[in-house]
């Protein structure tokens, strides 16, 4: 399919739940805009076309959304969370393809709701919500799962500084192959340091949600 399939609507709805989770939580609409941006951008590396490359990038400006509707005393505890608070935050990919599922209707969507869904499984099958292994896990998940483990670990945390790069490029190494796409990995790894930072989220947005010209 190419880029003009993806429907009109799809720009104007996308920033609305974004401006909804922003609303509720800021860091993670600052999070969800980053994903998008990296989501795109290592599936361009991988030599996805442009309407692959807007799924992944959809996907990952989705892939939180459903932390707006999880308690922010959980979400955003400074501390380790107990079993029953572990499981509610794991719940927020199935929160977020449950707020994306009335578009599931559109082929566009119906490759990114299991994207959003999978994108915590695992290689081996200790990801959650379906324990998936292997190739069962959706592409576009396996992409998610690398960019958002980057963003994750680079950005300032209640109770922990940022990771510098090479620290974190050592752990995305080291769990190749068992949480990780191996392949996915390694491309990531050759074009991160290429891609230029956005300086600000809100022009990242605008770059964002557009059509590709």
């Amino acid at each position: 399919m190419a880029w003009d399939n993806i429907p009109d609507w799809s720009y104007d709805s996308v920033r609305a739940l974004l401006e909804a989770l922003k609303s509720v939580e800021p860091s993670t609409y600052h999070h969800c805009l980053r994903v998008g941006e990296y989501s795109r951008k290592l599936a361009e590396s991988m030599g996805l076309n442009e309407y692959e490359q807007k799924v992944a990038e959809f996907s990952g400006l989705l892939h939180d959304i459903g932390k707006m509707g999880i308690d922010r005393a959980v979400l955003l505890k400074p501390g380790k969370l107990d079993p029953q608070e572990r499981d509610i935050i794991r719940n927020h990919s199935i929160l977020s393809e449950q707020i994306i599922k009335p578009f599931s209707a559109d082929p566009f969507f119906q490759q990114i709701i299991p994207a959003v869904r999978g994108h915590h499984e695992r290689l081996d099958g200790e990801g959650y919500p379906d324990k998936l292994i292997g190739d069962e896990i959706p592409l576009m998940a396996r992409i998610i799962l690398v960019v958002d483990t980057y963003d994750a670990m680079s950005e300032d945390r209640i109770y922990r500084k940022g990771l510098p790069d090479d620290v974190i490029y050592a752990e995305l190494k080291r769990c190749s192959g068992s949480q990780f796409d191996a392949q996915l990995v390694k491309i990531f790894l050759s074009a991160h340091r290429f891609w230029k930072k956005s300086e600000k989220d809100e022009e990242t947005s605008n770059l964002i949600i557009r059509k590709i010209a």
